[in-house]
């Protein structure tokens, strides 16, 4: 059962990694076309989550290759890796954010930044609950954390939904900033939990 787990955390990861390097190259070339920085964050977080996935596949192709105790070194090595992944992407997703706040660039309105975002709003759910189930089978705090990052990944997917729908709706820019705002303050909640987690266990 155990190995089954194994194989599907793995497949997983690469899912989560290959899906991601595709709507982070869509989201950042929109993003720059229509001078969105929440869209710009959304890509650069897929990106991020590309990053927390390939530390999971390097976590788990070590499976059966080393000791138990290398195993559970390296689990340990890739939920540090995913918690600062989290950091990573909220310092950047904020200073963005920030940035065009000060500057007042207001970005164009959207519609696929829309349809990208909602996309993700009905894919990352569905991936966030397979993952973490696998996780908690697996008793994998890793896959866990991961799994945590797809659900970052969702509520990115709300934010930016609400901050560009407010913007080619109302025409209300800065719907875009606030959302990204909105966005790094989760993510730096989730890094904190992830590392303090793993510091305790």
């Amino acid at each position: 059962m155990n190995e089954k787990l194994y194989r599907r955390s793995l497949l997983l990861s690469y899912i989560t990694v290959g899906y991601n390097v595709v709507e982070g190259i869509l989201s950042i070339l929109l993003g720059f076309f229509a001078g969105s920085s929440a869209l710009i964050g959304f890509g650069s977080d897929s990106f991020v989550e590309s990053i927390s996935g390939s530390v999971l596949i390097w976590r788990f192709r070590k499976h059966g290759k080393i000791s138990p105790e290398e195993e559970e070194k390296v689990e340990k090595k890739a939920v540090k890796l995913v918690g600062i992944s989290f950091f990573l992407l909220g310092v950047y997703v904020v200073f963005e954010s920030v940035r065009k706040l000060y500057l007042h660039e207001e970005p164009d309105p959207s519609i696929w930044g829309l349809v990208i975002a909602g996309v993700s709003m009905i894919t990352m759910p569905l991936l966030f609950y397979v993952k973490y189930r696998t996780g908690k089978s697996l008793k994998s705090a890793s896959m866990m954390a991961d799994s945590k990052q797809t659900l970052a990944c969702f509520f990115l997917s709300v934010a930016l939904f609400a901050g560009l729908g407010a913007n080619y709706i109302l025409g209300w820019w800065r719907g875009d900033p606030i959302a990204g705002i909105v966005i790094s303050l989760f993510l730096f909640k989730e890094g904190y939990e992830t590392l303090k987690e793993n510091e305790l266990g």
